[in-house]
């Protein structure tokens, strides 16, 4: 029987999220600073190290794995590290998130490589709002890397959006009315309280899923049900649309009781909790013991048991977590 990763509160840990770096050609306002610092290349884990770590969670039960940044599609030659990863035995579900800007060049290889599921993010449909949050003016670019994912034909696709009020809560419908017209899922994630920003006000702009919900249920009636992608999205359904409706509530409606993932950033940390800054260094066994799997094995299992119950999101606009989003991964 292959190994189970179960942490100290028994939950089975089937999901792995594996940044690939921290740059971005964007600089989403919730994200990171408009004048971010990024790692130096010696301090990033190579391809090579991250296909071993993803590997050995393989060999050990993991059977989701989602490439994350950053934006994964800017780092050079990463196309090779989707192929590795996603021949790997006893992988099921091989995901990316991305912002789309890359979508045209590189969806037909992604989807030969064995990548399954996309999810793309898309928090407006105006141009100029687009460029107010991405701090790019690149919105064309983004809807036509969402067509050439369609054309593509992977498994599911689906958009995220990051929802602020005052800011884009406004296009809450039209948002699912351009995921009912590309026969797309859409989710609406609660701005994550990660990196100190000077953008904006977080307390102010909160949008809860709740409050998203009404909204679109005055409009398509919702009908929640038990479907579930393997990670933190509760799914509600239309009657008469395809299209799903997710909901990502780090701080409504915590789901940290049935939490099954963990995050390795480019660093080589091993992150157990999104919320929590208690990390194990993969990339100094890495390093140390160089082609030593087991090595890194033994410090995933002995992680399991530091990781924590649950976050401590607020609403106040309190940062408990310094670091920013493209740090962690998405």
């Amino acid at each position: 029987m292959a190994e189970q990763l179960i942490d100290g509160f028994g939950r089975k840990i089937t999901y792995v999220r594996l940044s690939v770096t921290d740059r971005c050609d964007f600089r989403c306002v919730y994200c990171m600073s408009e004048n971010m610092t990024f790692l130096p290349r010696q301090q990033v884990l190579s391809l090579e190290e991250i296909e071993t770590i993803a590997r050995a969670f393989t060999e050990m039960g993991v059977t989701k794995i989602r490439l994350t940044g950053g934006e994964p599609l800017v780092r050079k030659d990463v196309l090779q590290l989707f192929s590795s990863v996603g021949a790997l035995p006893g992988l099921k579900d091989f995901c990316l998130t991305t912002n789309g800007s890359q979508l045209r060049r590189y969806a037909e290889h992604l989807k030969a490589s064995g990548l399954k599921r996309l999810n793309i993010s898309l928090d407006t449909l105006d141009p100029v709002r687009f460029e107010r949050l991405a701090r790019k003016n690149r919105l064309d670019q983004v809807l036509d890397g969402i067509s050439a994912a369609k054309d593509a034909g992977f498994e599911k696709i689906k958009l995220n959006a990051v929802i602020l009020k005052g800011r884009n809560d406004d296009e809450i419908v039209p948002l699912v009315d351009y995921a009912r017209d590309m026969q797309v899922d859409i989710s609406f994630i609660e701005e994550m309280p990660l990196g100190d920003i000077s953008e904006h006000d977080r307390a102010e702009t909160f949008c809860s899923s709740d409050d998203i919900r009404q909204q679109i249920d005055q409009v398509y009636p919702l009908m929640a049900t038990a479907e579930n992608s393997g990670g933190p999205a509760r799914y509600w359904r239309m009657q008469d649309s395809e299209s799903r409706i997710g909901f990502i509530s780090p701080h409504s409606h915590n789901f940290c009781g049935d939490c099954n993932r963990v995050r390795v950033t480019v660093e080589g940390k091993l992150l157990l909790c999104l919320g929590n800054e208690n990390a194990v260094d993969l990339k100094a066994i890495l390093r140390r013991y160089p082609g030593e799997i087991d090595r890194v094995k033994d410090a995933i299992r002995q992680a399991m048991n530091v990781k924590p119950e649950r976050h401590h999101f607020t609403t106040d606009g309190d940062v408990q977590i310094v670091r920013f989003m493209n740090m962690t991964g998405g």
